[in-house]
């Protein structure tokens, strides 16, 4: 785990730091599809990511999801550490998109942290300007892209995440994290398919060509 967390950390902070992040930081290891946190939960402890991808989700009041933002090795989530700060309920739900790696920073440690190390501010202050960035992409692309360029996009980034062409998503799947319907996400896929860019099987589909 200290190899894994300078490779993924050392950049950002002093070793001192890292020394106390070993001491008081959990270790964990979930699998692909591992719910971290959901909806309506308290928050104890940050996670720092070490491998893998988390992906970042919203739900509005009918139930329906809405992909914000992927998290990856060296991030953190900033939603996660407002929750943490102001001792308040998730307002978002994370799950694995890939197995990950991670260490669990308990709340204590977060403010104290800010006053003694100015590597650690500075993290935090870069996580919520990467965030915040992110998000507003999101929004721009729900108010102003098109459906089929957001989903062009979409499944890049799931190939370039998980360094596979091959999507082990069902059209259901899809459609809940662009937060549309199915019959959509399939026949944007068709179109796709007989463009000779994807090609469709039964619960995943196999990237060939989306540039």
């Amino acid at each position: 785990m200290i190899q894994e967390l300078i490779q993924s950390y050392g950049q950002h902070f002093e070793n001192s730091l890292i020394d106390e992040i070993l001491q008081v930081g959990t270790f964990k290891e979930v699998p692909a599809g591992h719910t971290l946190m959901n909806i309506g939960e308290y928050v104890s402890a940050m996670p720092l990511l070490i491998s893998g991808v988390i992906k970042v989700l919203r739900e509005d009041r009918d139930g329906d999801e809405l992909l914000l933002y992927y998290l990856e090795k060296g991030d953190t989530c900033s939603m996660t550490m407002s929750c943490c700060m102001g001792n308040a309920k998730s307002e978002i739900r994370a799950i694995a998109e890939t197995d990950t790696k991670l260490i669990m920073v308990p709340i204590q440690k977060m403010e104290e942290w800010l006053a003694k190390y100015k590597s650690w501010r500075n993290f935090v202050f870069d996580s919520y300007q990467n965030r915040l960035n992110e998000l507003l992409q999101t929004l721009d692309s729900v108010a102003f892209d098109a459906m089929d360029e957001r989903l062009i996009n979409y499944l890049k980034d799931k190939v370039r995440f998980s360094e596979n062409n091959v999507i082990q998503n069902t059209h259901q799947e899809i459609a809940y994290d662009l937060h549309t319907s199915r019959v959509v996400v399939s026949r944007l896929l068709k179109k796709l398919e007989q463009l000779g860019k994807i090609e469709l099987g039964r619960n995943y589909l196999r990237v060939l060509k989306l540039d």
